[in-house]
Order: C-alpha cells, then sequence, then structure tokens
C-alpha cells in the first residue's frame, strides 16, 4: 500500500483515507460494520468533524478498542474559544479517547491567527500543550484563505477539495503545501459524487505524494472498491486518462459542489441537489431522479426568492438562483421528453 507523510507533522499514513461525513446517514451497525472493516484492511486516517452529528460517536463505537493504531482527525467550526473548548471535550467524549491527532478549524471565513481577539488559536496552542491535541490543522474551500493559512506557518496540513477537476491554483496550493511543508489533506476527491470511476479518481489523485485523498463511503461496497485500489493502486492508462479528460469538459467551471454550506435554505429548496441536477441525472442511472419525489424537490426551485441567503455562503462565488433556474430549466425539458439524459 502506497503512503504518505502529513508534512512537518512526520505522520506517515496508508495512501487511502476515510471520511466519515456520509456515515451519519446510515444506521450504527452498518457504521460499525464499515468502519472496522476499513480498519481491518490497513486503512488508519479516520477523519471526522463536530458538526457530523453522530459520525464521531460511530468512531468511538467502532474503533475505541484500537485507538493507539489509528490517526483520528476532527474539527471545530466554533468562532470562539469557549465554542472551541466544547467542541473538542464533546469531540474527545464521542471518540471515547483522550487526544485528538489532528484538530482542524473547520472552513473558517478567515484563518485564525494569534491575537486576532477570537482567541481560537490561543486556545489550540493550549490544547496542544495540554496534550488533548497533537498536530494543528484548518480546512477551507477558498483558495485566498487556503493559501493564507499554509504561507502563515501556523499550520501542520490543509484539508481543501482537490480531485482531477482540478484548477492550474489548485495544482499551484499543492505545491506550496509541498513546499511549506504543509500536509494535504484531499476532500471531495469524487466532487461530491459528480465523478463516477473511482478508478480514474485514485489513479489520477496517486501522482501527487503529498497528498493523502480522504474517499466519503456510507456503502461497504465502496469501501471494497478503494480498499482494493488502496492494496494494487491502479496505473494512470490511457483509458483511464481518457476517463478524466471526459470529466473534465463536461464540469469544469460553475457547478456546484454539494459542500453544504450554503444550507439550509430558508424557502425549503435542497440546493445541494437542485443546482446540480442537470449533471447527476446525466452522470447516474436516470430512473433515480424522475421519481415523484425528485419532481416535487425541484418544483421548490419555483419558491427562490434570490434572498442571497445562498450566494452570501457559497465559498465558490457561485450564483447559486442562477444555477437553480438553470437546473430546473432543464429538467422541465427532460421531463416533457424536449431533452436528453
Amino acid at each position: 500500500m502506497q503512503t504518505v507523510t502529513l508534512g512537518k507533522t512526520g505522520v506517515t499514513v496508508p495512501k487511502n483515507g476515510f471520511g466519515a461525513l456520509p456515515i451519519q446517514r446510515i444506521s450504527e451497525q452498518d457504521a460499525c460494520a464499515l468502519l472496522r472493516r476499513a480498519y481491518d484492511a490497513g486503512i488508519v486516517f479516520f477523519d471526522t468533524a463536530r458538526a457530523y452529528s453522530d459520525s464521531e460517536r460511530k468512531i468511538g463505537l467502532a474503533l475505541a478498542d484500537v485507538r493507539p493504531q489509528i490517526f483520528l482527525a476532527t474539527k471545530t467550526a466554533s468562532k470562539d474559544a469557549d465554542g472551541f473548548w466544547r467542541d473538542l471535550h464533546e469531540s474527545l467524549r464521542n471518540l471515547r479517547t483522550d487526544y485528538v491527532d489532528l484538530y482542524q478549524f473547520h472552513n473558517p471565513a478567515s484563518v485564525p491567527t494569534p491575537g486576532d481577539g477570537s482567541g481560537l488559536y490561543e486556545a489550540m496552542l493550549e490544547a496542544k500543550a495540554q496534550g488533548l491535541v497533537r498536530h494543528i490543522g484548518i480546512t477551507n474551500h477558498r483558495l485566498r484563505t487556503a493559501e493564507e493559512a499554509v504561507r502563515s506557518g501556523l499550520y501542520e496540513t490543509l484539508q481543501f477539495p482537490f480531485c482531477h477537476l482540478a484548477s492550474e491554483p489548485d495544482l499551484a496550493l499543492v505545491r506550496l503545501c509541498a513546499e511549506k511543508q504543509v500536509g494535504f489533506i484531499a476532500m471531495k476527491g469524487l466532487s461530491g459524487g459528480l465523478l463516477t470511476n473511482a478508478k480514474a479518481a485514485f489513479a489520477w489523485m496517486a501522482q501527487f505524494e503529498n497528498v493523502l485523498p480522504i474517499w466519503g463511503v456510507q456503502r461497504l461496497r465502496e469501501l471494497e472498491e478503494f480498499i482494493s485500489y488502496g492494496e494494487s493502486p491502479p496505473a494512470l492508462t490511457d483509458e483511464l486518462l481518457a476517463a478524466v479528460e471526459k470529466d473534465r469538459r463536461e464540469l469544469q467551471g460553475d457547478f456546484c459542489r454539494a459542500c453544504g454550506y450554503c444550507m439550509p435554505c430558508p424557502q425549503g429548496i435542497q440546493i445541494s441537489t437542485c443546482a446540480r441536477m442537470s449533471q447527476l441525472i446525466r452522470r447516474s442511472p436516470s430512473a433515480g431522479w424522475l421519481t415523484p419525489e425528485s419532481q416535487a424537490m425541484m418544483q421548490k426551485v419555483d419558491d427562490c426568492i434570490r434572498c442571497g441567503h445562498c450566494t452570501s455562503k457559497c465559498p465558490y462565488g457561485l450564483d447559486t438562483p442562477a444555477l437553480l433556474r438553470r437546473n430546473f430549466e432543464d429538467y422541465q425539458r427532460i421531463l416533457a421528453g424536449k431533452a436528453t439524459v
């Protein structure tokens, strides 16, 4: 199995991490079985967050007895020191541990720094001094914020969206992390489910020696696929390169990455699904997106009042109402038989 060293942390783990956001959607029994299968197959890096409902608790239930053998990463989205400490102690209880290997600031609008008035970085340093946190990281979806964090010298790791739809600035960020010895943790390796060729995604990611991909899985068959790639890494063949190029032609540009930061919508619109319906319906079996339930979900787009709530929170600067409208109109054409899937 290939390994990756997370920058100046010096920590080396298999180049096949477990993203635990999706396990909040499945039962406790299924989640524990999935986590244990991942561990038994050699996966040791598990990433979660205080914001992922019961994800931390499920990890604690499944893996507490092998705690010394795994690397636990979690996150706090708190805006002040009091919230930081509440989140950290709750995470420790949920994970059934007395320390977190990597504690990350969760997608902050600006980079926490000493003396910025929030008290966040000072709290992080105190937590590290107490042995509650071993390494300090940050996650973000904003390129400028991510670059600032890497250049600050304050962070040992950066978690950032990265897949084969990456732009040149994204690739430059990976190079910058290598230069500054900041571990790069790649989230959204399948771009929120829009990339359906996991083998191509894995092979493309393997080119980057300093990148640790974390794959969000909630089904055993998905996990087994990534386990097989970890055990026998696929080469980036001409066939897989062709799949990568096809994805890039079809998806690069303004599209919803399903990060969910725009939610909830005041009008009840399921933005992260509705704003990418055109891609979803063409890149997966269409029947599942043409049900009465899906039609009712898409009809809610007509309730958009362009309040600006979603656009103000989108880390990619998308005109979300316009994106919703385009997807809604395309969906209506598909239902009417005037557009193909």
